[in-house]
């Protein structure tokens, strides 16, 4: 008898990987699992729960049987070079059929650091043979609501260290919305770069749009990006990465232009609607800004 698609979600517990879960449950048509580093964290998400831990191989295979399809995440810091060849490979030797790799901002000639690296995990994902699909969203709107342990918005103050640079949004939603969408059919965007950012927006106008739907006063206040760097480093982000975060925020200040206000139309062609919108995502979000 055949059995339904398996498929394994890493990131679960996280902000696209949870949303991605929670979509795909309802869906007859797969088996959803959750991978999950603590797999009591994840227990909440109404999944089975495997226990897959990045920097413990041993954990891969047993988390991979039966796995047809993989939602592949990893986290912000260097290792991510290491823990993807050593996924994909496992992933490889379980005869997974499908990935769909959560990458990042930038085209293929980007000269931002940490985008680069995702760039790689793509070009080994593509030797391993695994039917694939990239994604890569432009800036999360939730960044909004807090980055690397810190907080930007604090009692009506938006304090960022981009400048005036206009930046290119997505809600991690629609994130999950087109993971979703190719893992529910992989041929259809098989092989395929999907760019994701649909509003391009300052900083400035974060704070605008935030005063029209609150009906309280927002502003932005440009911050020097080595005041970013020493605040995630004290809160425990790991350095390698935040420093690629760090020359990617001293460009932006700078007025070097990085592309990052590239807006794409391919929204309603992969999910079957319109994204979502930052005035959209502030009044889902509305009590975490209010103050």
């Amino acid at each position: 008898m055949n059995r339904k698609p398996r498929v394994l979600v890493l990131g679960a517990t996280g902000q696209v990987g949870g949303a991605l879960v929670h979509l795909l449950k309802v869906r007859p048509e797969v088996e959803v699992v959750a991978a999950a580093r603590n797999p009591d964290k994840a227990a909440r998400l109404g999944v089975p729960v495997v226990h897959l831990d990045l920097d413990r191989i041993e954990t891969f295979a047993p988390a991979l049987e039966g796995v047809d399809r993989i939602f592949m995440a990893t986290g912000y810091t260097v290792d991510m070079l290491r823990q993807s060849k050593d996924l994909v490979n496992s992933a490889k030797r379980a005869d997974v059929s499908q990935i769909v790799h959560l990458g990042a901002c930038g085209d293929d000639d980007t000269r931002v650091a940490h985008y680069g690296w995702h760039q790689f995990i793509e070009r080994y994902i593509e030797w391993s043979g695994v039917t694939f699909t990239h994604l890569r969203p432009e800036i999360f709107m939730q960044n909004l609501l807090g980055y690397g342990g810190e907080s930007f918005i604090v009692n009506g103050a938006i304090r960022h260290y981009v400048g005036d640079a206009r930046l290119s949004w997505v809600d991690c939603d629609d994130v999950a919305a087109a993971a979703a969408a190719c893992l529910l059919d992989p041929q259809r965007h098989a092989g395929q770069i999907l760019r994701m950012g649909y509003e391009a927006l300052t900083y400035h106008d974060v704070a605008r749009i935030l005063t029209a739907a609150l009906h309280q006063p927002f502003s932005y206040e440009a911050r020097p990006p080595a005041e970013f760097l020493r605040n995630v480093l004290a809160a425990g982000a790991e350095p390698a990465y935040m420093k690629c975060v760090f020359d990617s925020y001293t460009d932006f200040t700078n007025g070097v232009d990085i592309g990052a206000d590239q807006i794409f139309d391919n929204f309603p062609e992969i999910a079957g609607r319109q994204p979502g919108t930052l005035a959209a995502f502030v009044g889902k979000h509305a009590d975490r800004f209010r103050y």
